[in-house]
């Protein structure tokens, strides 16, 4: 049995800094640090939630424009279609209508158009009309290859270009489409023939006792 050393008594240890420890402030402050970060860990997840939803939000607005726009290009190319197929299958059925057209234009010149026939080709002519056809082709009109057939040809020395001078098969439009050309005749100037313009102003330059160009 040990004997104790009188007049010494156990104290508690003491840190090396000399400050006693504190237990229960030290949990205290355990407890608030833990608290804090996960407050903060708890804002953290929320912000990022909602950058996720936002940008979810973009997408799914960014794909709704883009299927409208898809949707708007659509229904233009349908309507367009339309219009085109509409126009094609009116042009085909004035286009077998012409040669009936044709024969009553030949009746109307000679003078054959009468009676029931005329009730009835005026009617058919107001019908096309309003389907859209259009006749064309006149004759002094100058000659354009893109709306005109020449089937005959010709030199005269009144005119000063190339020139329809008989409409032989009338022409048939639809709006700015041909669906058949003007056959016609035309004429050209006498070849070595001056143009009349020059000769009008040659003519106008010696009343006016103009100088001649050198």
């Amino acid at each position: 049995m040990s004997e104790e050393t009188p007049g010494f008594e156990e104290k508690p240890e003491v840190p090396a800094d000399g400050t006693p420890e504190e237990p229960e402030t030290a949990a205290s402050a355990d407890k608030a640090e833990k608290a804090a970060p996960a407050g903060d860990a708890t804002d953290v997840a929320l912000l990022a939630q909602l950058d996720q939803a936002r940008k979810a939000l973009e997408e799914r607005t960014a794909d709704l424009q883009r299927l409208q726009a898809e949707y708007q290009n659509y229904r233009r190319r349908v309507e367009r279609d339309r219009v085109t197929v509409k126009e094609i299958a009116v042009a085909s059925l004035l286009t077998d209508l012409l040669p009936v057209l044709d024969d009553v234009g030949r009746a109307r010149d000679h003078g054959e158009l009468v009676g029931g026939f005329k009730s009835v080709a005026e009617s058919l002519e107001t019908v096309v009309a309003k389907m859209g056809l259009q006749q064309f082709g006149k004759e002094g009109e100058p000659f354009d290859p893109t709306i005109h057939e020449a089937l005959m040809h010709s030199y005269a020395p009144d005119v000063t270009e190339t020139t329809c001078v008989a409409i032989l098969q009338p022409g048939y439009r639809i709006g700015e489409r041909t669906i058949r050309p003007a056959r016609v005749a035309v004429a050209e100037p006498q070849p070595g023939a001056a143009p009349a313009k020059d000769d009008a102003k040659s003519s106008a330059d010696e009343e006016s006792g103009a100088p001649e160009e050198g």
